[in-house]
């Protein structure tokens, strides 16, 4: 009787190891392996390539299974196909040497823009998601919609103002602001709404937007905390800032 059972090989190592042996899609794949999901030309910029070339390369990730690509908006998003892909680039790190910085370039804009950078008129980054949290940690805000800390829900956009937002004041809400020197009682009375979150594209998790969180990062400016650093969009925390951060939120200077 003939056995019909297929027969399996040995994984094909080498189409992998093919798409992995070009240093810029190395880039992209270990600029992902984090778990987001990065616009195109972010991973070029990371990558230090033009926005072209990057294109070529996420190409032959997707098509080749590493990546998975979702459109939203204007902009399409690519992130590791599946968490076996992430293990994998994990596991080829350990075995990798280590790769010198050659040049100021490789500590690129890109990177200072997702530690910390202004949202329009709001703080955003690792940041600006940070403050955020803290403010959950200590009551100034409260999430009303079931999800814990600043996570994305399963329903929210990749990277957009969130249509509603799911977060009241806390009880802590005006002892808190008053003592980073927001006067909530005049961020009310503007038009604007109080209370927006945005989705942070580089970290995919809320930070706080609408009047509130454009009064924090007026009032971080002002008092000097936060300077424009290259890029308008860039922001640094200052010694003075890192201090207060610490002080009265528990966030460590990421800028």
């Amino acid at each position: 009787m003939t056995d019909e059972r297929p027969l399996y090989g040995y994984g094909d190592i080498a189409a992998v190891g093919a798409l992995l042996a070009d240093a810029t899609r190395a880039r992209i794949v270990t600029t992902l392996a984090d778990g987001r999901a990065l616009p195109a030309s972010v991973l070029a910029s990371e990558s230090g390539v033009a926005a072209s070339t990057a294109s070529e390369h996420l190409s032959r990730l997707v098509d080749g299974g590493l990546l998975t690509v979702e459109r939203s908006g204007r902009h399409r998003y690519y992130r590791l196909a599946n968490g076996k892909v992430a293990t994998a680039i994990e596991a080829l790190a350990v075995l990798a040497p280590t790769r010198p910085v050659r040049s100021l370039r490789e500590s690129t804009r890109a990177a200072a823009l997702r530690r910390a950078r202004s949202c329009y008129d709001h703080l955003a980054g690792r940041l600006g998601v940070a403050v955020t949290e803290a403010l959950l940690d200590r009551e100034a805000l409260v999430r009303v919609d079931g999800v814990a800390g600043t996570e994305r829900a399963e329903h929210d956009p990749l990277s957009a103002p969130l249509p509603g937002h799911p977060y009241e004041l806390g009880p802590n809400a005006d002892p808190l602001f008053t003592e980073l020197g927001v006067d909530l009682s005049r961020v009310r009375t503007t038009r604007r709404p109080l209370l927006r979150f945005c989705v942070d594209w580089s970290e995919q998790r809320h930070h706080l937007s609408g009047a509130l969180g454009a009064a924090v990062l007026t009032r971080m400016e002002s008092a000097g905390w936060l300077e424009r650093a290259g890029s308008r969009r860039t922001l640094r925390v200052t010694a003075s800032g890192a201090q207060v951060l610490d002080r009265v939120l528990g966030v460590e200077a990421v800028a």
